[in-house]
């Protein structure tokens, strides 16, 4: 068992990343609904929250059938972390995490996410200030340093839990690297065996298949493994990966039944947190990747983002389930 505070998961459990524009809450229904065992918010902006913005107070809503669920936080001041922290808490999600890994210029140029890296100390006092602003386990999200010169997540890690985190997540790469090359796992290990280290540990970056799930368990010794970018379109990765690790199988690829209906449910989760207009708009960037590679799709993409109302994208659904299954036979 792992524990963050007095949150009980699973032997190794596998966390849904954080992600802008992704990880809202209908997306976090469908991968609960397929095996995550803790799930984050979109990042919320700590200067929206505290100006009271539409978009920021919406990233609070969360669901009980979501728990466990954390608010991951992101700023560049102090203080105003802390306040943003107290005003989290209040709609009792079951952690606090706080991004310190956004590599994206408008984040990191402004002196928040993976900026704070560059500044050690002041990521201290923001932690610090959080810790201290909520009843609730923090947890940190980063990366493994701002650049080659300054990989500097070791001494991360040991700051970071002296002062009071509960679990600490790292993405294998730095932020100069943003999203390119091959996450290094290598550093990640190294955190994880220190023995001054007694928080649980998470991997995140290039987890795409059940098998390189097994392989980096086994070679990293990490808690677990966070997955952000390979679940879009792909919720059911938490099942097959859990399958492979209990059995050394794998699971088959999903059928298009099975592709259909799990965008049906993302379809349904979306109108009943946002309404029947944006919940339909809100769901259009999807439907490519939940049907990424089938040929001669595109027509039924575009009548899937035409359509107005949940009966005739329904219908629709409907058809790409018999056509596709048709073809396969």
């Amino acid at each position: 068992m792992v524990k963050i505070g007095n949150i009980e998961l699973s032997d190794f459990p596998l966390l849904l990343a954080p992600m802008e524009d992704v990880s809202d809450p209908p997306f976090r229904a469908v991968c609960k609904e397929n095996g995550a065992d803790l799930m984050y918010t979109e990042f919320v902006s700590s200067e929206g929250l505290i100006r009271d913005a539409a978009k920021s107070v919406q990233k609070l809503d969360i669901f009980e059938y979501e728990r466990p669920v954390g608010i991951q936080l992101f700023g560049s001041d102090v203080e105003t972390m802390g306040s943003c922290a107290e005003i989290a808490s209040r709609v009792n999600p079951d952690l606090i995490d706080i991004n310190y890994g956004c590599p994206v210029k408008n984040v990191a140029c402004r002196g928040a996410g993976a900026a704070l890296l560059q500044d050690i100390p002041k990521m201290v006092k923001m932690t610090e200030s959080v810790i201290k602003s909520t009843h609730l386990p923090v947890t940190v999200k980063t990366r493994l340093g701002w650049d080659d010169n300054t990989r500097n997540i070791q001494e991360v890690a040991e700051r970071l839990q002296d002062i009071g985190i509960k679990a600490l997540s790292i993405h294998g790469r730095t932020r100069v690297q943003m999203y390119k090359g091959a996450a290094d796992w290598s550093l990640i290990a190294k955190v994880k065996e220190n023995p001054r280290i007694t928080i649980p540990i998470f991997g995140n970056g290039d987890i795409d298949t059940p098998e390189k799930a097994l392989e980096y368990k086994n070679t990293y010794g990490v808690d677990g493994i966070m997955i952000g970018r390979a679940t879009i379109g792909n919720p059911w990765i938490f099942n097959e990966i859990k399958h492979y690790l209990k059995t050394g199988e794998k699971l088959a690829p999903p059928t298009m039944e099975q592709r259909v209906d799990v965008c049906r449910r993302h379809l349904e989760f979306s109108i009943r947190w946002k309404g029947p207009v944006a919940g339909v708009f809100e769901m259009r960037r999807h439907y490519t990747n939940y049907f990424k590679g089938l040929e001669h799709f595109k027509p039924y993409r575009m009548r899937l983002v035409e359509a107005p109302t949940f009966d005739e994208l329904d219908s629709i659904l409907k058809e790409i389930a018999n056509d596709y299954t048709e073809m396969v036979c």
